[in-house]
């Protein structure tokens, strides 16, 4: 993309989360989803990876999602709606990975993720969550394989990266990349962010731009 590009797609984004962003639903199980409607992206990843902290920092606000130190809190698929006449949703999903949680209760969220992902046909992408202190892990490589098997697009996003040391992120970067390249419906655009910091906020929200633009034609 060229510079102009980036910058009016950033630009766009700012807009569109600037605006009004509201709760709108949550949904314990499959059968409780709202309505079909519009485009949707969806929030992955491990319990505490900073799902509810991105979803505040793209939008601005400090309680839109809940946030909670406490592995696991999130037990719903959480639904936001932007702006009237975007049309667009975001969604919280459950943390999954969190070992401590009763085995029934983990098995009742892993169904609801991958079903979800499986079988909504507005859902134009999924943002996989990693903690860029630790990378890739093998609860994470499960997701990344449903993904690639609903053929859902998705691409993964470092949370925490102020936390990194800059040599160790750089790292951290080339080594999920090169995992990436094993997984096809993978974006091959790795993001990466800091929720308290700001730090790429703007790209995340022009990749959604982008997405809207794309799926929109």
């Amino acid at each position: 993309m060229t510079d102009d590009l980036d910058a009016k797609l950033i630009e766009q984004g700012r807009k569109l989360f600037a605006g009004d962003w509201q709760f709108i639903w949550a949904s314990p199980s499959i059968e409780t989803l709202p309505p079909m409607q519009g485009l949707e992206v969806a929030f992955a990843g491990r319990s505490n990876v900073g799902k509810s902290s991105l979803i505040n920092a793209l939008t601005g606000r400090n309680a839109l999602a809940r946030t909670s130190h406490t592995p696991g809190r999130t037990q719903e698929l959480i639904f936001f709606e932007g702006p009237q006449d975007a049309n667009f949703r975001l969604v919280d999903m459950p943390g999954y990975g969190y070992a401590s949680a009763p085995k029934a209760k983990i098995a009742s969220w892993t169904s609801l993720i991958h079903n979800f992902l499986q079988g909504r046909s507005t859902l134009a992408r999924v943002y996989v969550l990693i903690d860029a202190r630790h990378g890739l892990k093998e609860v994470d490589q499960d997701v990344l394989n449903t993904l690639d098997k609903s053929a859902v697009s998705y691409q993964i996003v470092l949370t925490k990266a102020d936390q990194v040391k800059p040599a160790e992120l750089a790292q951290r970067r080339v080594d999920v990349e090169a995992a990436l390249r094993k997984h096809p419906a993978a974006y091959p655009e790795l993001l990466v962010t800091s929720s308290r910091t700001g730090d790429g906020m703007p790209e995340l929200r022009a990749a959604m731009i982008k997405l809207i633009g794309e799926r929109s034609r």
